[in-house]
């Protein structure tokens, strides 16, 4: 499994956003703060609150000029099809159909078949620098992501419940 300090594993998926389908590699981001956001599968309840809770968050992580992905093992056709039901998505789902990524990461659940629910931010030099697993029935927190990826930007220390904005130590 992939850890924080090690270089984030490269990969070359399809992705679905503005009504396209692209080919998305992770070398072509250097130089730019990541987020891969692996989800279990499209068209599911909770999946579908973390997806929203994205998008309701488009302007603060505008901000961070990080570049997210949203991954899953589904098929670039399924994708198309729930980006279609949730609306208007600035960021790509990528499809992860062969299931290559979700390995090299170590987030796959081989009992399932998907993904688990894991978040990893990538520095512009490609490192690992937060890591977020949690239990396949409990939604992250997109404010703590945003939160954590601003305290990475500073390159300090943050005390606990640091915000933007506030001293760093």
């Amino acid at each position: 499994m992939i850890t924080i300090g090690d270089k984030a594993s490269d990969f070359a998926l399809q992705g679905y956003v503005g009504d396209e389908i692209k080919t998305f590699k992770l070398q072509n981001y250097k130089n730019k703060w990541v987020v891969l956001f692996f989800y279990p599968t499209d068209f599911s309840d909770l999946c579908s609150t973390e997806i929203a809770a994205l998008t309701d968050a488009r302007e603060e992580i505008k901000k961070t000029g990080a570049e997210l992905f949203a991954i899953s093992v589904d098929s670039i056709h399924s994708h198309r099809a729930w980006a279609k039901e949730l609306g208007d998505l600035y960021f790509p789902l990528l499809s992860d159909f062969h299931k290559r990524t979700a390995h090299q990461y170590g987030v796959l659940n081989e009992e399932a078949g998907n993904a688990n629910r894991a978040t990893f931010v990538v520095d512009p030099e490609g490192t690992i620098r937060w890591i977020n697993i949690s239990s396949s029935g409990t939604g992250r927190s997109i404010m703590e992501l945003l939160r954590s990826l601003s305290a990475l930007q500073t390159n300090r220390s943050c005390p606990a419940n640091w915000r933007p904005g506030e001293a760093t130590l």
